[in-house]
């Protein structure tokens, strides 16, 4: 059906318009935050979309995370099936909205014009978008906050095909975008299992300043049970270069919590020598993982060496899934030790913590392997769905066109 189709394209009348003509251009907006009656719980009813939805939710949505009240639109809401292009801050990121809305200022809103309703489909236009995306990002402006050229988007053309071709293909594409949704869906699940499973495990009777006597679990401080260390700036000699380690430079540099390969090289100085736990402690706050071979930390990391005949180091890197870490948010989002030292953990009898371990470690064993065939198969799906897009909506050569 896709070879058919192809070669019907191949020989398909297909018109080319200037956006500002099939679309209707407006920016979002941010209503004051300091007017609690734009965002008052009880009437805030209109979806206000941000890129957290996205990121969140997708590219087709009908609801959003946060709303707004009546009170907070300026003029007319934004029409349902509208799309919606990230034009500033994080460039080329679309979304086709179903239901009636708005969104902040780092978007611009492109609404079909009445005349084209009728010769563009929605669902076309949001897969025509992703290549709208791409030539975003080709040709935005170099600046401290990233921005889309406006002046050279609105002189952009789109291609407009029959209706016929339009439809068919958006069902093809819809087809492969259900499958990825699905298979999304089902690693989602996977992943909330585990995760409600973990939390049943490492949640203990009692408050912070409580002790359970049957479990003989009790309250107590990091600082108590770890050594924490502050990640110093990287030593004065090191390879950024050194893919191996070798008698010159034999200690990894580890610069964030997550995942255990190496960033920066490998250091000739500087290590930690104990089976360890890091949390990334700059930027992405509270990012942890077990560091099982001598390394070398930086600034962003702070090091928890664990006081092995109070608790293990997998029942540490566990247990601070559940811990209230904090840390500054202003400015550069910051943790730091002495915050570290005095968050409140619960401690349960070493038997009982390696029981927890080893359940915990067969879960995500469990999970790691069912989910580790899942994203490969939507990797695969999406790399599917980019071809035929290409392939199905790459129309006759045009000057004002979209790269692809």
């Amino acid at each position: 059906m896709v070879e058919m189709l192809l070669d019907l394209i191949q020989g398909a009348d297909v018109e080319w318009k200037n956006i500002t003509e099939v679309f209707k251009m407006r920016n979002g907006y941010t209503p004051s935050k300091n007017k609690p009656e734009f965002w008052d719980e009880n009437s805030a009813t209109i979806p206000w979309f941000r890129m957290e939805d996205i990121r969140a939710n997708g590219h087709i949505l009908s609801d959003s995370i946060q709303h707004i009240t009546e009170k907070a639109v300026k003029g007319n809401l934004f029409k349902a099936n509208s799309i919606i292009i990230a034009t500033s801050a994080t460039i080329g990121e679309h979304a086709l909205i179903t239901v009636d809305f708005m969104c902040n200022q780092r978007f611009t809103c492109f609404t079909i014009s009445d005349e084209y309703e009728d010769k563009l489909l929605p669902k076309f236009a949001y897969h025509y978008f992703f290549f709208i995306d791409k030539f975003v990002q080709q040709t935005q402006k170099q600046s401290s906050m990233p921005a889309a050229d406006m002046e050279v988007l609105k002189k952009l053309e789109i291609p407009l095909p029959s209706l016929e071709i339009q439809q068919k293909c958006v069902k093809i594409l819809d087809k492969m975008t259900d499958y990825v949704t699905e298979l999304t869906a089902e690693l989602t699940l996977r992943q909330k299992q585990y995760s409600f499973y973990r939390d049943k495990l490492l949640t203990f009777p009692g408050g912070q300043s409580d002790s359970d006597e049957s479990l003989a679990v009790r309250w107590t401080t990091l600082g108590e049970v770890a050594t924490i260390l502050a990640g110093g700036d990287l030593p004065e000699k090191y390879n950024k270069g050194q893919k191996e380690p070798s008698e010159e430079f034999p200690y990894p540099i580890y610069s964030n919590g997550t995942g255990n390969q190496s960033l920066y090289g490998f250091a000739n100085s500087y290590r930690i020598d104990d089976e360890a736990v890091t949390i990334s402690a700059r930027g992405t706050l509270g990012w942890h993982t077990i560091r099982s071979a001598k390394f070398t930390p930086i600034v962003r990391l702070l090091t928890l060496i664990p006081d092995k005949e109070i608790i293990s180091t997998k029942f540490l890197n566990y247990i601070l899934t559940q811990a209230e870490l904090g840390g500054v948010q202003t400015g550069i989002p910051s943790l730091t030790k002495p915050m570290v030292e005095k968050v409140k953990i619960a401690i349960p009898p070493l038997n009982l913590q390696s029981k927890i371990v080893e359940i915990l470690d067969k879960f995500q064993a469990l999970t790691e392997d069912v989910s580790g065939l899942l994203p490969e198969e939507i990797a695969l799906r999406q790399k599917q769905y980019a071809y035929y897009r290409e392939q199905l909506l790459t129309f006759t050569a045009n000057s004002g066109k979209a790269s692809h």
